[in-house]
């Protein structure tokens, strides 16, 4: 006979403080690979685990990663996804001259 732990869900309502009901979930039985996997990605994405739980759930009844894109510019969702890989300080040259502004074909600058 099988003796693994089936993971359970306990689900209880909550009133928070304007009033509104807010639903309060617990896993049981999460395995800890899973749980640091979790971790890390709430890290990665700047979030509490619970945050990031949130923002899974959110997404999978809506049907897609919708919030995350919604919330977060393409750029920072591209720095996000490379950030792991480092970055590299590039020295800044020095100005020799001054900026010119740009010259829009000849002749004088009309008054």
């Amino acid at each position: 006979m099988d003796r693994t732990p089936t993971p359970r869900l306990a689900s209880t309502a909550c009133t928070a403080s304007g009033g509104t009901a807010v639903a309060t979930l617990t896993i049981r039985n999460l395995d800890d690979a899973t749980k640091a996997q979790l971790r890390l990605q709430a890290a990665r994405h700047g979030r509490s685990m619970e945050e990031e739980v949130r923002t899974i759930l959110r997404d999978a009844v809506s049907g897609g990663s919708t919030s995350t894109a919604s919330t977060r510019g393409l750029g920072s969702r591209i720095h996000d996804h490379f950030a792991h890989l480092g970055g590299v300080e590039l020295a800044v040259p020095e100005r020799t001259s001054l900026p010119q502004p740009a010259g829009f074909g000849g002749g004088e600058a009309a008054t």
